[in-house]
């Protein structure tokens, strides 16, 4: 399979978004910007949180993104590896704590 539904030339096409909504969008990157820039945590730090998010929320654009600003940043691949598996055992974690609620259900329903 060569082609994929994700086109890496879009993601150069991101700050378009605010062509149909200018003042959401404005405020949109406002924020964004805001949220990136050095405050209690590294810009560093936070391209490194940006990372595992991007995999968990499975968004090709910004693993994409993240893992050249992170290579830029000095992070290592092992360090990238390593957020990585910290976002997934939270993912997984909360996937597996929602079994509570189904078991919870179950255990009133077989009351």
């Amino acid at each position: 399979m060569d082609k994929s539904y994700y086109n890496p030339r879009d993601l150069k096409k991101f700050g378009a978004i605010s062509e149909w909504s200018e003042e959401l969008g404005n405020k949109f990157f406002d924020y964004y910007g805001k949220v990136f820039e050095e405050g209690a945590l590294t810009p560093r730090e936070k391209s490194l949180i940006a990372l595992a998010v991007a995999h968990t929320e499975q968004c090709p654009y910004c693993i994409d993104a993240y893992t050249q600003d992170g290579l830029q940043r000095g992070i290592t691949k092992e360090e990238m590896m390593e957020a990585l598996h910290v976002g997934a055992a939270i993912k997984s974690g909360a996937t597996l704590v929602h079994g509570v609620q189904m078991m919870n259900k179950v255990n009133k329903l077989e009351m």
